[in-house]
């Protein structure tokens, strides 16, 4: 098998195409953003990396505080127009009819379409270069209910998911497996 070798890059795909709320007094937006994942289990942390130049970038230095919006096909339209205009020059909450409602834990909208909405408090900025990474406390995860099975367990295949690989986006496919499913005694 051939190989070929480029330059340095991140190509760490699919990521998760989310979408940030962030809301510092008066001022919200929203963007999107894939530099986005799982930092510890225990304290739950995360984080999301954003560009100096980004409106939001202020935003969240500012008030300390953001969530984090899993998007779905549903939200796809949205996903992308939230990551190529920005929060400067429009309300993009109304320009697309997304509707909010508040945290539960901080001050800060909330997606209401949004399957999974995960409030965080920044414990640390991280300069890196290009991008500047926001390392977070997990304080709530809200999920909607109308994804919750028949055993009260959250059905991520009802969602929709979409994730973003090498500027594409794609719905997420089905479960092919559980954790611990290789090393599982047959029945």
């Amino acid at each position: 098998m051939a190989r070929q070798t480029w330059r340095a890059g991140n190509f760490v795909y699919p990521l998760p195409a989310v979408m940030i709320t962030s809301k510092n007094g008066d001022v919200e937006n929203v963007f999107t953003a894939a530099w986005t994942g799982t930092i510890c289990s225990d304290p739950a942390m995360t984080y999301v990396s954003i560009r100096k130049e980004r409106f939001s970038h202020d935003i969240i230095k500012n008030s300390g505080v953001f969530c984090i919006n899993l998007t779905t096909e549903e939200l796809a339209y949205a996903t992308d127009y939230v990551g190529v205009k920005s929060g400067r020059n429009e309300n993009k909450f109304e320009s697309l009819g997304l509707e909010t409602e508040p945290a539960t834990q901080i001050d800060c909208p909330m997606l209401k379409k949004s399957p999974v909405v995960i409030e965080c408090k920044v414990e640390e900025i991280k300069e890196l270069g290009s991008h500047d990474m926001f390392i977070a406390k997990v304080l709530a995860v809200n999920v909607d209910e109308k994804y919750m099975d028949e055993n009260d367990k959250f059905d991520m295949e009802k969602c929709n998911l979409i994730a973003y690989s090498h500027g594409q986006y794609y719905k997420l496919g089905e479960r092919i497996g559980k954790f611990g499913y290789s090393v599982q005694k047959k029945k």
